[in-house]
């Protein structure tokens, strides 16, 4: 794992996939292959299932007022000269510079993670709370880039696989939520996006990515490793 943006480096080209690479802009990070992946995000912008060659996470202030996220990044996709239908948007308050990247390759497949994390508002999740309708800006996104084939099932399953990683990540730095003290199983406003190439050569399906299968197993410590270096560092310069 390495966290490339705190070295005055803003380009970061895959070891492993070429034709990926992340870069660091004034104003987000932007995660770019050469070939359509297929996507399943928890993003504000499109959400869901969809075909995407970019995804950026957005560094927006404290202070921003979101009544309309999806239009925002509608609209910052125009500025950018990023095409709205192929970009998934996800928003951010935590430092872009001190995002964490791991690369792994194993049973028919690679991956790249990068993620960034604040943990200002930690939460425990199925504990009561004040809640709110408005959208807020997530405070730890995980970005999922695999070269490889999944069955849908297995993308949701990787996401499950995902999140149990980040919590035990930030259960091993000992981070609580503030309202009662108990560990943090994330914070109020997390999003995730698992995007895979399925390109058919390589000539296998990924039906699971629980932690117990090899991709799944993968995914898990991506995940967990780049958690902890991110929040371990979130404070720092």
């Amino acid at each position: 794992m390495t966290q490339p943006f705190r070295k005055d480096q803003y380009y970061y080209q895959s070891q492993l996939w070429c034709g990926v690479s992340l870069q660091l802009l004034e104003d987000r990070i932007e995660a770019s292959s050469n070939v359509p992946l297929y996507a399943l995000s928890s993003a504000i912008h499109p959400g869901g299932f969809s075909y995407t060659n970019r995804i950026v996470n957005w560094k927006v202030p404290l202070t921003y007022q979101c009544e309309d996220p999806v239009l925002d990044i509608v609209n910052q996709c125009t500025q950018w000269g990023c095409e709205p239908v192929a970009t998934v948007g996800l928003l951010t308050a935590a430092k872009l510079t001190h995002a964490s990247i791991t690369e792994m390759e194993g049973d028919r497949f690679k991956l790249i993670c990068c993620t960034t994390v604040g943990t200002r508002n930690a939460a425990r999740s199925g504990m009561p709370r004040s809640t709110f309708s408005a959208y807020s800006p997530g405070t730890i996104n995980i970005v999922i880039l695999i070269d490889g084939q999944m069955t849908e099932s297995a993308m949701v399953n990787a996401v499950i696989t995902a999140t149990e990683a980040k919590t035990a990540a930030l259960q091993h730095l000992g981070i609580v939520e503030m309202e009662t003290g108990q560990s943090a199983t994330g914070t109020t406003t997390d999003a995730i996006v698992v995007a895979v190439s399925q390109a058919a050569s390589w000539n296998a399906v990924h039906a699971y990515a629980g932690a117990a299968t090899t991709i799944g197993c993968a995914i898990g410590e991506a995940v967990y490793e780049t958690v902890l270096e991110a929040a371990r560092t979130q404070h720092d310069d």
